[in-house]
């Protein structure tokens, strides 16, 4: 014999459930207030450079290089790159940039490379700073990289200067 089922209705009450004599709806609650404030605009440039400046110093970070590179990448305008004595250094020198960005109301947009801290990104916009261990640094150059092309090579400059003697 094969169970048949019929179509649920209405269920009758339990007597044994206790009943709701609260007739308020949900609607009638007090109202949640979501405080927002619109992001502070990003600071100037040149403010935020001025700032990572101090950060590397404070830091004693070695070789600091600024490179602007408006122009080569639409990804940011400044690269900032910094080493550090040991891996140790070079986080710490990561986190006092980060530290200077937010006193500047500047969250920064990433953070690279902190377990390791060979080599820390710290992404703020328009400034881009990187951290690295000399032997890091002197592998990738990224200042050879990010100049290519800035000064004319020196034959070149050689046979213009007779042309224009001429």
């Amino acid at each position: 014999m094969v169970p048949t089922h019929s179509r649920p209705g209405p269920t009758a009450p339990s007597y044994n459930s206790p009943v709701s004599t609260d007739h308020r709806s949900p609607l009638t609650t007090a109202a949640q207030v979501i405080k927002t404030r619109l992001p502070n605009p990003p600071p100037p440039v040149e403010v935020l450079l001025q700032h990572v400046r101090n950060a590397v110093e404070e830091l004693k970070a070695k070789d600091v290089v600024e490179i602007d590179v408006r122009g080569k990448t639409s990804v940011t305008d400044h690269l900032v790159i910094a080493s550090g004595t040991s891996t140790r250094h070079v986080k710490s020198i990561a986190d006092e940039v980060v530290k200077h960005a937010k006193k500047l109301d500047c969250m920064p947009l990433g953070v690279e490379g902190e377990r390791e801290a060979e080599w820390v990104l710290v992404d703020l916009g328009d400034v881009v700073v990187h951290v690295m261990l000399p032997r890091v640094r002197e592998f990738y150059a990224l200042e050879r990289l990010w100049t290519v092309g800035d000064q004319p090579p020196e034959e070149h400059e050689e046979l213009t200067a007779g042309r224009v003697g001429e």
